[in-house]
């Protein structure tokens, strides 16, 4: 009986001492899961660019309402809504009757003024031989009266020179209605030239090329020429030329100094899902007083018409770039004092605990950040929730990507 007194006693000793150890490992463990885990990345080197994105809507490259420069009623339009033209393509073709008589008048006033020309050269031709038979006849009592003074009257010498005068006044009045008849001639000829330009406007013309967007006459329709800016005149057709876009974009007034002619701009079309690629074309280089931004025009090349001028898109461009440089994850930066800090993660794994640094920043872009000083590559840098944080407490870092930290 005392044995077993004794073995039970032995039994209930073990048993107590591996309840003593269980509890002593539970206590262990449980002091190693109190350490808390935080979100963190790692600081490496990459580019980064600093970018200006902005909605704006396409427009057209150039669009304009052809009008008719002659007023005549429409014989006929080859193009309607929808078609591709070619610069130079016939749109439509006016009729002007009145014009086809002009051309005729003028096509009679250049036969008359060349019958004019040729009766004022008969004429010259005529009072120049008159001018040759007199100034002869002149000339000829001239030397007899030198060579026998006594021979012929002083009177029939004086009426000789007086028609030898009056034949050569003749032969000059002869070439004046001559060159006056030429002069009627070219302008003949300018009337004609200008009946014919305004019949050559009857035929409108595409002056680029483009999509016809709106049609405005039908066959038979009286077009006005639009040659007033004081009256409203029906246009035949708009015209657009689409086969590359403008993309307007508002830049704040911040941004204005960086923005250069050339640049490459990302543009975002979310109805299609696709990205294109264009460049800043243009800008105002003035800024608007009303809204303190800058026009700047960006153009798009649009040769299948993929694009259709008035979608929205966002345009995204690029304002500094820096290479090869420290970047970290925005949401890891802490501005609630004047000097940026970062909860840094430093030590061995199991033995990391929280440092607290001073950064000096560089560049920023939607998700990452350039820093210039007070980080090195590699460096674990906490971007969850930093509240409770404290420098120099225990934590377990969970690292995460610079793509899952940016989110």
């Amino acid at each position: 009986m005392t044995r077993m007194v004794s073995l039970c006693a032995s039994v209930a000793l073990v048993a107590a001492a591996a309840a003593c150890s269980h509890a002593t490992a539970g206590v262990a463990d449980s002091a190693k899961t109190e350490d808390p885990i935080v979100a963190a990345a790692k600081v490496v080197r990459g580019d980064i660019a600093q970018v200006l994105t902005v909605s704006a809507e396409f427009r057209p490259y150039q669009e304009i309402d052809v009008h008719a420069k002659v007023a005549g009623y429409v014989k006929s339009i080859n193009v309607d809504v929808g078609d591709r033209v070619t610069a130079g393509q016939l749109l439509a073709t006016l009729e002007v009757p009145e014009l086809q008589d002009q051309l005729r008048q003028d096509d009679a006033t250049i036969k008359r003024a060349g019958e004019e020309i040729n009766r004022a050269q008969a004429d010259l031709e005529r009072t120049q031989s008159l001018h040759e038979v007199a100034h002869l006849n002149s000339t000829r009592l001239s030397d007899v009266m030198k060579t026998r003074p006594k021979l012929i009257a002083q009177q029939d010498i004086d009426e000789a020179t007086s028609r030898d005068r009056v034949a050569e006044a003749q032969v000059a009045t002869s070439k004046a209605a001559l060159a006056a008849a030429g002069e009627q001639l070219e302008i003949a000829r300018a009337d004609q030239g200008k009946t014919r330009t305004l019949l050559a406007y009857a035929r409108i013309s595409a002056p680029f090329s483009g999509v016809i967007t709106h049609r405005y006459a039908d066959t038979g329709a009286m077009i006005q020429a639009g040659t007033s800016s004081q009256t409203q005149t029906m246009p035949v057709v708009r015209l657009s030329q689409n086969s590359t876009l403008r993309l307007i974009i508002p830049a704040p007034e911040s941004t204005v100094p960086r923005i250069h002619l050339g640049a490459p701009v990302d543009i975002n079309v979310q109805s299609l899902g696709r990205t294109f690629r264009g460049t800043v074309a243009r800008f105002a280089d003035r800024l608007d007083a009303d809204t303190r931004t800058m026009r700047v025009e960006v153009d798009v090349p649009n040769p299948k018409l993929e694009l259709v001028p008035g979608m929205y898109a966002e345009a995204s461009l690029a304002l500094d770039q820096a290479k090869d440089v420290l970047v970290a994850p925005v949401q890891a930066i802490d501005r609630s004092q004047a000097t940026p800090k970062v909860l840094v993660v430093s030590g061995a794994e199991g033995h990391q605990q929280i440092e607290i640094r001073n950064v000096t920043l560089g560049l920023e872009s939607s998700d990452r950040v350039e820093v210039s000083s007070g980080l090195k590559a590699d460096d674990l840098v906490i971007v969850g929730n930093r509240a409770q944080l404290k420098s120099g407490m225990r934590v377990v870092a969970k690292v995460m990507s610079q793509a899952k930290a940016g989110e």
